[in-house]
């Protein structure tokens, strides 16, 4: 039988396809988004404000290695698929190997790397003298744990494009419920404070990695020979080529992080608010906001098996359906989040612990305007991860940094200038605007070239 005709992704209704692959996809997404909101809330709880805040500057790192997950694992999952439906088998067991070897690697690397610069890095990110010792204690345990960390988000897109988007979402499952379970134990019954949120992190990190790789060897559809790991031009520049776009819209988002952790704090600094109030605000907004952010990326990640298919067998009515599908979801769910963040701002800061009347006050302006054009988010990744997907890796690349680089950045330098720190909140929804119109425009002009 053709392959073609036995592959469920050029053959089943767009709607079930997408149910399968995205579900599981945005539930690994918020799952693993909650490794950091888990913390946030424990050491909001036992450390207060200033261990809030250096969970925040610490957060740059983390960022780093979901960039590295990314470029690995949609770079490697989007040529694998592209081979499949081009019936290019021994392409794709390299390009999967490859992607493999690629994690472990960089894994690695940035683990050693990161304990070596720990200090003059987390300065870098932003911490102040009040914040330094929670910074680096957090810091120098979890960075132990990026190698399992990289494996699991990037290995769980191989898995998704292996047709196991269920097991995927498992081991990131896994390692969520182990991280929530010992971070009271570590933090309140053994009196560990931050350190222990920080054991609790890498235990749970390490079981996900471990269930991934234990996946990756007995791959499905192709076998994975352990040669295929080892570094090769041929397998990693393709699979860079594929990753590269989701991984500059990640690494922009470190980028940024760092540029506004600074800004907030030398501009707090002549406000009425201090230093370490926005620096703590600022931190849980963006990982609040991952927790929407995380639903769409996840719906992005579950596309890419679909679309990458079926462009590889010209099945091109296929490939604008699910796009068309997936953005619709996509901004469902985030004018959802927009009427939250707008409605309820200091019942959800409050969750991660108590502060002065100022420091909510800050909190819900911040929210209000930094996160107001959360209702069109949803366009920017689906399009960039769309572009991925059939193989335009320049228009990918491009589309995920028109918000971050192009636009959010420039703008957090130039506004404070004038409006101090209320430039911070508007340079967000600005920069959003843009980006989306842009989207729609590069989509619409490729549906057309498809024919």
């Amino acid at each position: 039988m053709d392959e073609q005709q036995k592959n469920p992704l050029g053959t089943e209704p767009i709607g079930t396809l997408l149910a399968r692959f995205a579900i599981p996809s945005i539930i690994a997404m918020l799952v693993s988004s909650l490794y950091n909101i888990v913390d946030q809330f424990f050491i909001g709880r036992s450390v207060g404000m200033l261990g809030n805040a250096a969970t925040n500057v610490a957060f740059p790192l983390t960022i780093t290695c979901t960039a590295i997950s990314l470029l690995c694992g949609i770079g490697g999952a989007a040529n694998f698929n592209l081979s499949m439906g081009r019936k290019q088998r021994e392409k794709a067991v390299k390009f999967a190997g490859g992607a493999i070897g690629m994690m472990l690697t960089l894994g690695v690397v940035l683990c050693i790397l990161a304990e070596i610069f720990l200090e003059p890095m987390v300065r870098a990110f932003g911490a102040t003298d009040q914040i330094l010792e929670y910074t680096l204690i957090y810091t120098g345990i979890t960075v132990l744990g990026f190698p399992f960390l990289i494996v699991t988000t990037g290995g769980s897109n191989l898995i998704r494009a292996d047709g196991s988007p269920k097991f995927s979402m498992i081991c990131t499952l896994v390692g969520a419920v182990i991280n929530t379970i010992l971070d009271p134990l570590f933090i309140f019954g053994l009196d560990m404070g931050i350190a222990g949120a920080a054991w609790a992190t890498i235990i749970g990190q390490v079981v996900s990695g471990v269930m991934v790789l234990g996946y990756l060897s007995r791959f499905k559809t192709v076998h994975i020979p352990l040669k295929s790991l080892i570094p090769s031009r041929a397998a990693w520049l393709p699979v860079i080529s594929l990753g590269i776009a989701p991984f500059f819209n990640q690494f922009a988002m470190m980028i940024v992080q760092i540029v506004m952790n600074n800004t907030l704090t030398y501009y707090g600094a002549q406000s009425s608010y201090g230093s370490d109030i926005p620096l703590a605000c600022a931190g849980i907004i963006s990982k609040v906001g991952m927790i929407f952010f995380a639903i769409v990326i996840g719906i992005s990640q579950g596309i890419q098996p679909i679309i990458s298919y079926n462009y590889g067998a010209e099945n091109y009515d296929r490939v604008k359906q699910t796009y068309k599908k997936a953005v619709t979801a996509a901004v469902g769910i985030s004018i959802v989040a927009f009427l939250l963040f707008q409605l309820f701002p200091r019942q959800i800061i409050g969750i991660f612990g108590s502060g002065s009347e100022e420091y909510f006050l800050f909190a819900e302006k911040f929210f209000r305007i930094y996160m107001f054009f959360t209702f069109i988010n949803g366009i920017q990744p689906i399009t960039a991860n769309t572009f991925t997907s059939i193989g335009k890796a320049g228009y990918g690349v491009f589309l995920s940094l028109t918000r971050q680089i192009i636009f959010l950045l420039p703008l957090l330098l130039i506004l404070p200038l004038f409006m101090g720190i209320e430039g911070v909140m508007f340079s967000a929804p600005v920069a959003d605007g843009i980006a989306a119109v842009l989207c729609i425009f590069f989509i619409v002009r490729e549906f057309r070239r498809m024919g």
